[in-house]
């Protein structure tokens, strides 16, 4: 993976991050062993962006090495999968994030945030592709 680099998405890619469809999220603890979690995500552009909490594994992991990986499949064929590795770097806007990933998942905004919370935006720049659809 080279920093800096990012690619195109193909048409298919772009239909499985703008779906109902989960994805999960790996990123590498301290210690080097994985880290994931299930997330929501959306596309914007050639980018994938999603929500967390400052504080939270995930969020402390990116904070200390960017490289992540994200595996998205379709909800109705798991088959239908991809895995985009790159490189992710935080933005504000996490809780307006939030609330948009909320509304295409849930159909509604997402829960208020206990007092001092704070969310960041996550922004994905894919520099590999591979999977079953991809």
């Amino acid at each position: 993976m080279i920093a800096g680099v990012t690619i195109e998405l193909n048409e298919k890619t772009r239909a499985l991050l703008d779906g109902k469809n989960f994805a999960t999220l790996a990123t590498v603890n301290p210690d080097g062993s994985p880290q994931t979690s299930v997330i929501w995500v959306k596309r914007d552009g050639d980018s994938v962006l999603l929500s967390t909490v400052r504080g939270r594994r995930k969020e402390r992991n990116i904070a200390r090495d960017p490289r992540v990986s994200l595996s998205i499949f379709a909800m109705d064929d798991p088959y239908d999968y991809v895995e985009l590795r790159g490189i992710a770097r935080f933005e504000d806007g996490g809780r307006a994030l939030i609330d948009e990933l909320a509304n295409k998942y849930r159909g509604h905004d997402y829960p208020a945030d206990p007092d001092g919370t704070v969310r960041v935006a996550v922004r994905i720049a894919p520099a590999r592709i591979t999977g079953f659809s991809a």
